[in-house]
């Protein structure tokens, strides 16, 4: 590793030392309250307020299996966009019956928006240009936080967690140890500069946008994203992780995830996209299931 290359490094592993050493400042404070319509005779579900860097109260679902004993969870990570969905749409419910689900509401998601509401486009880019403050630091703390909640919960077998979602779900597993399992489908903050340049399709063209705006930012800009570079977080990663690659030929293909690759070593599975999201979900959700011991996965009713 360069010099250059070595001081980054040193200065990423602060960056994100510092941003949890204030996330501990901040106690969660949960609140859990059942919710009857989203309850069934499988599962119990709860809306749950916790405090994150800020303070900033965020929302979450948390649904758990009626029955005793531990259970395996799926977090789902904060995705990019305005909704949160109690699991994914077109996720059978049933699920619900097997795995503890928790859905984290970042900051600026329905129910996560006050006093912060953010907009689609524009989050992506919200104070880019300086490091410190740039959103998606305190986006990642949100859930970091969201799994403190989860692996807390005397129901979650530890040794079970899979986090699923975009960059945020290797980010947080990347920041902590609680995750034994990730499903990543990278998006936002893998070669961000270089693809945004190659392509005018949202999230991405947020980048550009903010450039033909406020070129004289470049510099700052490309500094800010390199303390987001999936690469760097991969490094820490101890977690069996699966990686979602696009399609053959897209800018996220396997071939142009090779340095995740490289960086998760042994941990790591990479399924390159086969343009079908039957396909690809029948293989995460088969992923997940052999880890975990089971023999059969749970699959929504209209891939059966």
């Amino acid at each position: 590793m360069s010099s250059n290359n070595e001081q980054h490094m040193d200065a990423f592993t602060k960056y994100w030392k510092n941003t949890l050493s204030t996330l501990e400042r901040y106690p969660v404070s949960a609140e859990l309250e059942i919710i009857p319509m989203r309850s069934t005779d499988f599962a119990t579900m709860y809306g749950v307020r916790i405090t994150s860097i800020g303070p900033y109260r965020l929302f979450g679902y948390l649904s758990i299996p009626n029955g005793n004993g531990r259970h395996p969870a799926i977090y789902y990570a904060g995705k990019y966009g305005s909704v949160l969905e109690t699991i994914p749409q077109g996720t059978s419910n049933y699920i619900r019956s097997r795995f503890i689900t928790f859905s984290i509401g970042t900051r600026g998601q329905r129910n996560s928006d006050q006093p912060f509401s953010a907009m689609f486009p524009g989050l992506l880019t919200k104070d880019l240009h300086k490091y410190q403050n740039y959103i998606f630091r305190s986006i990642a703390a949100d859930c970091v936080r969201g799994l403190e909640f989860l692996i807390s919960n005397d129901n979650v077998d530890p040794t079970r967690v899979v986090a699923v979602g975009n960059d945020l779900s290797l980010i947080s597993a990347s920041l902590h140890e609680g995750i034994t399992h990730v499903v990543c489908t990278p998006d936002l903050f893998h070669r961000t500069m270089s693809r945004a340049s190659k392509t005018s399709s949202y999230p991405l063209e947020e980048i550009n946008d903010y450039l033909r705006l406020h070129s004289e930012k470049e510099s700052a800009i490309e500094n800010t994203l390199s303390y987001f570079e999936l690469d760097l977080f991969a490094r820490s990663v101890k977690s069996k992780t699966l990686v979602m690659a696009g399609p053959s030929g897209s800018d996220l293909d396997k071939r142009s995830l090779r340095s995740i690759e490289l960086a998760l070593q042994e941990t790591v599975t990479i399924h390159e996209s086969e343009n079908s999201s039957y396909l690809d979900g029948l293989f995460s959700t088969k992923w997940i299931t052999d880890e975990f011991g089971f023999n059969e996965p749970i699959l929504p009713s209209h891939w059966r």
